[in-house]
């Protein structure tokens, strides 16, 4: 099975006519296609992704502005969807997002074209900031928000940075998935960092 066939389709753009959702699946399709080629993202252009699809060129700009648009849609295709949180407790909701975190790095594990395109994409500027403001901005305000409301529930002290706070219990979680791909994503580990964390970040008893 290839890749293309193994993931959901995007939700894409909410802009220009009514879409047809077969033709849409057609040309992210055709851009997974050509990765799994070999096609180096520099070379996949609007024209060569209209070849592959058999769609015209003016089919892809009716749904995105430009190839950046296309891939970060194409790549959100590719991975595990974003989570929902279960709105319980702080702790709850950090542990599902680094769950998120760890089965997207097991999805890039299994897939030599995943990890070769997350290479790419930073050395094209382009492409990665606009991976950046689609993809990995909006989860990091989702911890951002969840942290906060845990300061405003107790669970947190007031006095924690909390910029600084989503780099404690994100950044474990991408060394051992990114930095480290030799290192183990067991299934407890979620758990394991974010117990490890807030055991120095929980409000302490009164003095």
């Amino acid at each position: 099975m290839s890749l293309a066939e193994s993931r959901p389709r995007p939700d894409g753009p909410a802009r220009g006519r009514p879409r047809s959702e077969a033709v849409e699946h057609a040309i992210v399709e055709g851009v997974m296609k050509l990765l799994e080629d070999g096609v180096p993202l520099a070379e996949l252009s609007i024209e060569r992704v209209a070849r592959t699809a058999g769609v015209g060129k003016a089919t892809i700009y009716r749904r995105w502005s430009g190839k950046e648009e296309l891939f970060v849609d194409v790549m959100r295709a590719a991975e595990p969807p974003d989570p929902v949180l279960p709105g319980t407790s702080m702790r709850d909701d950090l542990v599902v997002l680094l769950e998120s975190l760890r089965r997207r790095g097991l999805a890039s594990r299994s897939s030599a074209i995943l990890h070769n395109v997350y290479a790419q994409m930073k050395s094209s500027p382009k492409v990665w900031s606009a991976y950046h403001t689609c993809v990995i901005a909006p989860r990091r305000a989702q911890t951002l928000e969840v942290l906060e409301r845990g300061q405003r529930s107790g669970e947190l002290r007031a006095d924690v940075d909390l910029e600084l706070a989503s780099d404690m219990f994100t950044g474990p979680m991408l060394v051992r998935s990114v930095m480290r791909p030799d290192a183990d994503l067991p299934e407890d580990l979620s758990e394991e960092i974010v117990d490890a964390v807030l055991a120095g970040l929980r409000p302490g008893p009164p003095a």
